[in-house]
């Protein structure tokens, strides 16, 4: 019997085999570069099968995320021809990921004759979605069931690479969850659908019309653009945000030999000059003050509860300065090779029966934690039973010591911070005594609190939230106690703005109104800045760029649904529902894409809110376009940009054509593209390449074998003298696909260069 085994990354598929082989599987490399296959001997127990288990052949292998991605048919691919409204109804299709990796031949090689599948994707929605990429490709080549009842694909759920998780799982197969995957299906047609119409839309209209963009795409996402708005709200408070004077009045008093004390008045400040000036002058004569009343109580403070992501990109972002994009990849690879489990669950609370002293115990060997394992060790460890249990996957938690130099700077501050924050919750409370004092002057009530510490409990590992014994007094309070006034004046002041997002704030608003998951989180944040909508500054505070600003508020001038967290909240309850099975996968999406294409329809009609407040902003195109180049539609000269994007505008069809970007574009020749009439240009890149392009064949191919951004030198037209054909010399010596080519402006001293890899030949 053949089993085949498909893990989610490939250094998962390796530490699955070690474990499942115990160290016996042999590897042999596959049709597919990034995927090997780790082969062994062992018995597969067959859900419901009874018995040992039957002796098998096992294939562990791997994918490298998704199989498949979402697009639409090619022939709504062209930004120029098709409505962006036609986009809510457009045909859509499957295709491959990774089109160098060849994924799904690879697994329908591997598959093909198996007589089992087991898959061990990531246990979560998206790993739920790869199962089923994963089942289209194999099951039509699998062997075919004995009966039709016979379950021949089985699901292995797991939150740890551990040996003792993945044996369990291995024991213990279950299915795929149909549900989980359909809602990722319609958070992926609703995201395409939705993002690309108001992308091309605005893209295509304000790349028309404005310079200095500084962006090839200027994208919308249901989920982006909230995370965006959150950014642009705080910009805005700051904006409007009018500092004002207030008063103080500050007293400190002193008793017997004890140190003065500052004491805080009860009105705390006052915005009237004058009104603190006359409370001044009321109290200036007062040399006593007495004490009122005095409080003295026991207080604690509890650790903190198990880790879940959203605190885990908190703390990373807060405390390491590493950003959510950058530590959730650390986390992932930490727990690929065993170090923590699973990274990506909203439980903060411990499961029964979890075996907290095997892995504090293996901590112990690290030197940099014995200080506090040694102590629960030996004092004993009290798991906590406080938080919520949301049925995903345990809290985050280290799962064996990881060897200082075993792990990378980074990985070594994630691991720690990790491992620090479990054994905190392990540990006792922080306790202290607490004092509050409330003296009286001339009828006005000031109050003193201090704080003495009794036991650091869990603060002796987080230190930053430990309890002091602030201030430090040997005064002994009692009420009618009489105190000497040291000093009574009045302090100016002026109130300050808050201060521009933290990722980690903005993190906290994301989870608050349920904008993206834990896993997607990162991403949103990450296309912000990548998009150039907002700068990370020190501290990792987010400041929007003039961009990002103006699509905001040209939201909100048109639409403020659009940009408000209420609507992808609602819409992600819907998805939780469909992963429930308690609503309709159609009905969700008809309904939510019915809901966009009216927005989009409003949008559309009313942009010149927004564009108005382009034009405020941004130069027009026509400040720093000249005429280049003759359109093969119109036959009138296009505008060339030169700011990026850098492009081609013909005003007289309106239309843009994309160029290739960090170089020169001049005209070349005045030469027309026999496809299209289009005047050819030519592009010198900065190091020293050039080749020619057709603008319209550049941004719209017309060989389906070719993609997007074909210039003249992967052109295959037979006889045309700029293409491929015509200039090719030979195979290039240097990569498998490339080939040399005559470069065409080079001449007399001739040069040659290869189309695939960024080298050329003197």
């Amino acid at each position: 019997m053949r089993v085949l085994m498909v893990a989610e990354k490939p250094s998962l598929a390796k530490s699955l085999s070690e474990i499942l082989s115990r160290g016996s599987s042999s590897r042999r490399k596959s049709s597919c570069s990034a995927c090997d296959v780790h082969e062994f001997q062992g018995k597969l127990a067959v859900p419901g099968g009874g018995g040992p288990g039957l002796a098998a052949m096992f294939k562990m292998t791997s994918v490298c995320g998704h199989v498949m991605s979402l697009d639409f048919q090619p022939k709504y691919n062209n930004w120029e021809t098709t409505d962006p409204l036609l986009l809510y109804d457009a045909e859509t299709m499957k295709k491959e990921a990774i089109p160098s990796l060849r994924i799904p031949s690879f697994l329908r090689q591997e598959g093909k004759g198996v007589d089992y599948l087991v898959l061990w994707l990531d246990c979560d929605k998206e790993g739920e979605n790869i199962c089923y990429e994963v089942i289209n490709e194999v099951e039509p080549v699998m062997k075919p069931p004995k009966t039709p009842r016979t379950q021949t694909i089985f699901r292995a759920k797991f939150s740890a690479v551990t040996e003792a998780a993945i044996l369990h799982a291995f024991n213990n197969l279950g299915f795929p969850n149909w549900n989980e995957s359909r809602s990722v299906d319609a958070r992926q047609e609703l995201d395409l659908r939705v993002g690309c119409s108001f992308t091309r839309f605005q893209t295509k209209l304000f790349q028309s019309l404005y310079s200095g963009l500084n962006n090839s795409v200027i994208s919308y996402g249901p989920c982006q653009t909230p995370t965006l708005g959150f950014c642009v709200e705080r910009h805005d408070e700051i904006q409007h945000f009018k500092p004002e004077k207030y008063w103080k009045l500050d007293c400190s008093v002193s008793h017997s030999s004890s140190n003065p004390l500052s004491l805080q008045w009860d009105k705390e400040r006052i915005f009237d000059h004058e009104v603190i000036k006359l409370f001044h002058l009321m109290l200036t004569h007062h040399k006593i003050a007495s004490v009122e009343s005095v409080s003295e109580k026991s207080r604690s403070k509890a650790p903190p509860l198990p880790l879940h992501t959203v605190e885990m990109l908190r703390a990373c972002s807060s405390r390491l300065h590493i950003s959510p994009k950058q530590a959730m990849d650390i986390a992932e690879r930490l727990y690929t090779e065993g170090y923590i489990s699973y990274p990506r669950t909203e439980t903060t609370k411990y499961p029964a029966g979890f075996d907290f002293k095997s892995i504090v115990s293996d901590l112990n060997k690290n030197e940099h934690f014995k200080e506090f394992t040694s102590q629960l060790l030996t004092g004993g460890i009290r798991p906590p039973s406080v938080g919520k249990d949301v049925g995903d996957h345990p809290p985050i938690t280290p799962l064996r010591n990881a060897p200082r130099e075993a792990v990378s700077d980074t990985q070594w501050k994630v691991y720690e911070m990790i491992t620090c924050h479990f054994l905190a919750t392990l540990f006792p409370d922080c306790k202290y005594k607490q004092t509050d004092v409330v003296f009286s002057l001339g009828g006005e009530s000031f109050s003193w609190a201090g704080h003495t510490l009794i036991d650091p409990g869990f603060t002796l590992i987080n230190t930053w939230q430990a309890i002091g014994s602030v201030p430090q007094t040997t005064a002994q309070f009692c009420k009618g106690q009489k105190w000497d006034i040291v000093q009574l004046g009045v302090s100016e002041h002026m109130t300050t703005p808050p201060g521009y997002l933290t990722e980690s704030e903005l993190i906290s608003l994301m989870e608050k109104h349920a904008i993206g998951t834990d896993a997607s989180i990162p991403v949103h944040i990450e296309n912000i800045c990548t998009r150039n909508y907002v700068l990370i500054q020190s501290g990792r505070r987010l400041v929007p760029t003039q961009l990002g600003i103006v699509l905001v508020h040209g939201y909100q001038k048109i639409d403020p649904e659009l940009v408000k967290p209420t609507m992808r909240s609602e819409i992600e309850k819907q998805l939780n529902e469909i992963a429930l099975g308690k609503a309709d996968y159609d009905q969700v999406l008809s309904h939510t894409l019915d809901i966009f294409r009216r927005k989009f329809s409003y949008f559309r009609d009313n942009v010149s809110g927004m564009n108005e407040l382009f034009e405020a902003t941004f130069s027009s195109v026509a400040s720093t376009a000249k005429l280049l180049s003759r359109c093969g539609k119109c036959l009138r000269y296009m505008t060339y940009i030169p700011v990026k994007p850098q492009r081609l505008h013909c005003k007289h069809c309106d239309e843009t054509y994309s160029l290739p970007q960090n170089g020169s574009i001049k005209l070349y020749k005045e030469i027309k593209c026999p496809l299209d009439g289009f005047e050819i240009v030519i592009f010198s890149g900065p190091r020293g390449k050039t080749y020619t392009v057709c603008p319209y064949c550049y941004s719209n191919p017309p060989f389906s074998t070719v993609s997007k951004g074909m210039s003249c030198s992967t052109c295959p037209h037979q006889s045309c003298p700029q293409a491929m054909n015509q200039l090719s010399i030979d195979h290039c010596p240097s990569c498998d696909n490339g080939t040399l080519l005559l470069d065409p402006s080079s001449g007399p001293k001739w040069k040659m260069y290869c189309n695939s890899l960024a080298l050329f030949y003197l």
